[in-house]
C-alpha cells in the first residue's frame, strides 16, 4: 500500500499577505541608490534591445508577434519597441524580451543564477503604456518591485528543486506582479496570477541550452509572455493555485528580506554581449593585455581555471551568433584580437574571422574547485598564458567586471550603451535616451517621454 502524497502549495495566507503588501502598495519607498541603479539597468537594457533589433532572431520574433499575437483591441494593443507595430501586451513582452535575450548582453542578479531586467524591462513598456500620467518614479518603483518579486522568486526555485531552470521560470512572477500592480488589481487577483506564472512558466533546463545553444537562450521571453498573460487572466476573474515559490513552507525564508534588502542596488550590468560565466576568463585576458602587453599575435595557449558551468560553454569555431554567446574560446579569442566585444563581433562577419579561428584552439578551459565553491554567488576565473617567447603569466583570481564585486563606472557603462546603439540610431537619438536614466528620476518626469523616444523603428533599420 502506497503513502499518500504530501500536498504541496497549500494557500499560506501570512506568507502572501507580506507579498502582496509589497506589491500593490501605492506608497511603496524604494531607496534612493536603488531607484537609481534601476534606472541605470533600464536604460542599459533598452541599449541592448537596441542593438537586438538587427538580429535574425529579434525579426523573427517581432514578426511573428505581429502575426500571431495580434491584439483585439487598442485596449489590449502595445508598440514593439523599435518597431512601430502594435500588437497585443503580452506579445509586445514577448517579442522585446526574447530580442533582448539573445543578445546577451543584459543585466543579472547572481544568487539567482540568471536574468530579471529581459523579461521585466519589456513587459513594463507594453503595460505602461496605457497610464500616460504615470511619472518616472513610480516607473521606476514599479521596475524595483518586479525585480525583487523575481530575485525571491528565482532563489526560492533553485533552492528548492534540483534541476536548473532558465530565468524565465521565476521572472515571470516579476511580471505577473508588474501588469498587477500598474492595472491596480487587488491582492487575490494577485494571488491568482501568481500562481498562473509559476504554473505555466517555463521550466526549461538551462544547460540544455548551454549545451545545445540555440535561439532558446534564458527563457525569458517566454517568461515575459506567460507573466503578461497571468496578470491580464487573473484580472478577468481567471484561478490558479498558489506559487509553490511564494507560499510553500520551504520558501518562506527565501522571502524574508523583502521589504529590507533591495536586490535591484545589486544586480550586475554586463560588459559584453555574451555568457556572463564567460565574462571573468574574458576579464582575466583582458587584464594582462593591459598589464603585460598581451596580444593576439604573441600568444602560444591559455588555460583557464573556471567553475563547471563555464567550463561546459561551446569551444569550438561557432557557426551561429547563439554559439558565439554561449562560448568560452570564441569570446576570448575576440578580447585578444579587438580589446573588447561589440555586438557586431558575435554575428555576421565576425563569425567568420581567419584570426579569431586560430587563436581559438589555443584556448581550454576546466573547473577548479575553488571556482566552483564561489559560485553562483560569485563568477570567478583564472587564466594561465603561455607566450610565444615562452613566458608564464598568470592572472590571480579575476571576478566578472560590473557587479557588487567589479562594478563599472558611470562612464563606461554610458560607453557601453553607445556601443550597443551605434548602427541602429543615431547618436541624437541615443543620447535622448540615455539622458532619460537621470530624468525619469525627477517626480515632474512622465514615463511616456521614454517611451516616445524608443518606439519607432531604428534609424538605419
Amino acid at each position: 500500500m502506497t503513502s499518500p502524497q504530501r500536498k504541496i502549495a497549500q494557500p499560506n495566507d501570512a506568507q502572501f499577505a507580506r507579498i502582496a503588501e509589497f506589491v500593490l502598495d501605492r506608497d511603496l519607498a524604494v531607496p534612493e541608490a536603488a531607484l537609481r541603479h534601476c534606472a541605470t539597468l533600464l536604460i542599459d537594457t533598452l541599449g541592448v534591445a537596441a542593438g537586438a533589433t538587427v538580429l535574425d532572431v529579434g525579426r523573427i520574433a517581432r514578426d511573428h508577434a505581429a502575426e500571431f499575437h495580434a491584439a483585439g483591441s487598442e485596449a489590449s494593443a502595445a508598440t514593439m519597441l523599435f518597431d512601430g507595430r502594435r500588437v497585443s501586451i503580452p506579445g509586445a513582452a514577448w517579442a522585446l524580451a526574447t530580442q533582448i535575450d539573445n543578445l546577451d548582453g543584459h543585466d543579472g542578479y547572481m544568487p539567482t543564477k540568471g536574468h530579471i531586467g529581459c523579461a521585466v524591462v519589456p513587459a513594463l513598456f507594453a503595460f505602461a503604456q496605457h497610464y500616460p500620467d504615470l511619472t518616472g518614479p513610480q516607473a521606476l518603483t514599479a521596475l524595483a518591485m518586479a525585480y525583487e518579486i523575481s530575485a525571491c522568486a528565482g532563489i526560492a526555485l533553485h533552492a528548492t528543486v534540483s534541476d536548473y531552470h532558465t530565468s524565465g521560470a521565476w521572472n515571470a512572477l516579476g511580471v505577473a506582479a508588474l501588469g498587477c500592480r500598474l492595472k491596480g488589481a487587488d491582492a487575490g487577483m494577485l494571488r491568482h496570477a501568481l500562481g498562473i506564472a509559476e504554473y505555466h512558466g517555463p521550466r526549461s533546463q538551462m544547460m540544455r541550452e548551454i549545451d545545445n545553444p540555440t535561439m532558446l537562450h534564458d527563457g525569458s521571453g517566454m517568461g515575459a509572455m506567460v507573466g503578461a498573460k497571468a496578470a491580464l487572466l487573473a484580472m478577468r476573474g481567471f484561478t490558479g493555485a498558489p506559487a509553490i515559490t511564494a507560499e510553500a513552507e520551504e520558501a518562506a525564508e527565501y522571502w524574508q528580506d523583502l521589504t529590507t534588502q533591495w536586490t535591484v542596488a545589486l544586480n550586475y550590468i554586463k560588459p559584453y554581449p555574451c555568457c556572463r560565466w564567460a565574462h571573468a576568463a574574458i576579464d582575466a585576458v583582458r587584464q594582462l593585455m593591459l598589464s603585460d602587453g598581451v596580444r593576439a599575435d604573441n600568444v602560444a595557449s591559455i588555460e583557464v581555471h573556471t567553475f563547471d558551468e563555464a567550463a561546459r560553454l561551446f569551444a569550438g569555431l561557432p557557426e551561429t551568433t547563439t554559439q558565439a554567446q554561449y562560448s568560452m574560446n570564441f569570446v576570448i579569442a575576440t578580447m585578444l584580437k579587438h580589446g573588447h566585444i561589440a555586438p557586431g563581433h558575435i554575428e555576421g562577419a565576425g563569425l567568420n574571422d581567419p584570426d579569431i579561428a586560430a587563436l581559438i584552439p589555443k584556448v581550454k578551459a576546466m573547473p577548479v574547485d575553488h571556482h566552483n565553491a564561489r559560485f553562483p554567488a560569485g563568477r570567478w576565473s583564472d587564466v594561465e598564458v603561455v607566450l610565444t617567447d615562452g613566458r608564464r603569466l598568470n592572472s590571480g583570481d579575476v571576478t566578472a567586471r560590473g557587479g557588487p564585486d567589479a562594478w563599472m563606472s558611470d562612464t563606461e557603462v554610458e560607453e557601453k550603451f553607445h556601443v550597443f546603439c551605434s548602427g541602429v540610431l543615431s547618436d541624437a537619438r541615443s543620447r535622448a535616451i540615455w539622458a532619460m536614466r537621470d530624468r525619469l528620476l525627477d517626480p515632474s518626469s512622465r514615463f511616456t517621454d521614454l517611451a516616445s523616444l524608443i518606439q519607432q523603428p531604428g534609424d538605419a533599420i
